[in-house]
């Protein structure tokens, strides 16, 4: 048990060093910079949770005291936490029936459902670190203001006919827009983030033969219709003010980019064994990459038909006799 700790101890340092390279501010740092949850998620699926917690602290306490508290405590918020929590759910498992530990069949924990927790746990992260770093939400809001206003007008110079048809309150107007989207569009990017972390550091496990779980099939990935009230939690929460409002717009954006997930898998799960499959799948991200935001939108809006729909809602385990 000593030597998990130290390794998670290793894994938790690791992880606080891809953070700092940052400060270098090259597009290798970047990269590296992106891929400091993966130690973290290692860790905890391939070894156990405890070890995923002890490589949180780890990192925590050294970024605390080689930059600040406040960084360490960021780190804390948005790399160490989500990574070991998704790293535990996604190890979650009992028996198929129910006092059975003799077969050693398990249930394991469906991978919609851990979609789902994606989501919620990409928003909440964020919010609280949007939270720690910017105080008063008046504050934060006039920095996400500042900023579209900047990368708007960056945008006019490049085109200066346009820019001379904007006033400074059509610019200012724009910025708001801007600034009250923000979250949802932070929000879906980590969600896209943690998702990719999850399935990489799944892969690296299972590769290194620790994995516990068989392989999930991917595109049977199904949410379950309870799923659908975070939607309705987070359309309330748009009219609620300060940070309780932009956690409401987060939620939103985030299961939108869970939704759309969900849409893809639903493609890879729907056109298995029919002709024409690897073209379609291959058309299909060319337009992803080329459209973005757009085949986005539409993924998402496919996802929630499939997690309407039902039908592709995982059988429920029949209960012991």
């Amino acid at each position: 048990m000593a030597r998990h700790y130290g390794i998670g101890i290793i894994a938790g340092l690791a992880s606080a060093l891809l953070i700092g390279v940052v400060v270098q501010a090259t597009p290798l740092a970047l990269a590296l910079y992106l891929l400091a949850p993966l130690p973290i998620l290692i860790v905890a699926m391939g070894w156990s949770h405890r070890t995923g917690l002890v490589a949180a602290a780890a990192g925590t306490l050294a970024l605390a005291l080689a930059a600040s508290p406040l960084r360490g405590l960021s780190f804390l918020i948005s790399t160490a936490l989500p990574a070991w929590w998704l790293g535990y759910l996604a190890l979650l498992g009992r028996p198929k029936s129910a006092g059975d530990t003799a077969s050693g069949e398990m249930e394991w924990y469906p991978t919609g459902r851990l979609l789902a927790w994606v989501a919620v746990t990409a928003a909440a992260a964020l919010i609280v670190v949007v939270m720690l770093s910017s105080g008063e939400h008046a504050a934060y809001q006039d920095r996400v203001r500042r900023l579209a206003r900047a990368m708007l007008q960056l945008q006019l110079q490049e085109v200066p006919s346009r820019g001379a048809a904007l006033q400074e309150e059509d610019l200012a107007r724009i910025a708001d827009r801007v600034a009250g989207i923000a979250p949802a569009i932070m929000a879906t990017t980590f969600t896209l983030l943690l998702t990719f972390y999850l399935w990489a550091g799944a892969r690296v496990v299972q590769v290194s033969g620790r994995l516990p779980r068989p392989w999930p099939d991917i595109p049977a990935t199904a949410m379950p219709r309870r799923a659908l009230w975070g939607l309705a939690i987070g359309g309330a929460l748009t009219v609620a003010p300060g940070y309780a409002g932009a956690f409401g717009v987060a939620l939103l954006g985030a299961l939108a980019a869970a939704l759309a997930l969900q849409g893809l898998a639903a493609i890879h799960d729907r056109s298995r064994g029919r002709p024409g499959r690897t073209p379609l799948l291959v058309g299909l991200y060319v337009v992803v990459f080329l459209t973005q935001g757009l085949a986005l939108a539409a993924l998402s809006l496919f996802g929630l038909f499939d997690v309407v729909s039902g039908r592709r809602q995982p059988a429920k385990v029949p209960p012991a006799a």
